[in-house]
């Protein structure tokens, strides 16, 4: 494990300092920044050719975290949340205290809460919110594993996570949906 705990350090140094990183998530091969440095963000943007009207998906490492980034979350979201048995996205409306380019036209972010321990860990390291996109050029297949990440991101990051670039088992995108005032839950993307 001498990796991850090297992996999380040197992940940390950069994005405090405004970097970006290419590391493993939940789901797939991720880049990520701070989700409250707006440079940090914008240098994502342009690495992956995303247009900026698409918003980002950013991770917390606890469910009750969510009410300190949602201005109006439902009462029960944090058990709602932490029921959900496969990695979840949930659209929120209302985004409060992330970098402006992260947050949707419309004030709703999109956060999963992650299962994962390097992502968890990094994320109470750092204690901030983290940026997790697909770690492809927009348009192009999402990299389940390191070995499907393309070259341009590879050089295109701050730093590259050495963890779980062997782990060769595919995993899909998180189940993507959006829960109203009242708590309904819609599925976008299952």
């Amino acid at each position: 494990m001498v990796e991850f705990e090297a992996d999380i350090k040197a992940c940390v140094r950069v994005l405090q300092q405004g970097g970006t990183i290419l590391y493993p998530t939940d789901t797939v091969w991720g880049i990520g920044c701070s989700a409250v440095d707006e440079a940090a963000v914008d240098k994502v943007f342009n690495l992956k050719l995303r247009p900026k009207e698409k918003s980002l998906i950013v991770l917390l490492a606890e469910a009750k975290d969510i009410v300190e980034y949602v201005a109006a979350p439902p009462p029960d979201i944090i058990a709602i949340v932490e029921s959900f048995e496969t990695p979840t996205t949930v659209i929120y409306d209302g985004a409060i205290g992330f970098a402006d380019n992260v947050v949707n036209e419309n004030g709703s972010i999109a956060i999963r809460v992650t299962h994962d321990p390097f992502c968890k860990a990094l994320i109470k390291r750092l204690q901030q919110p983290l940026v997790s996109t697909s770690a492809n050029i927009s348009g192009q297949p999402t990299p389940a594993t390191y070995s499907m990440v393309g070259a341009a991101i590879i050089q295109g990051v701050d730093y590259v996570v050495q963890y779980k670039q062997a782990d060769a088992s595919i995993k899909q995108p998180s189940r993507l949906v959006k829960i109203d005032d009242d708590g309904n839950l819609t599925i976008i993307r299952p």
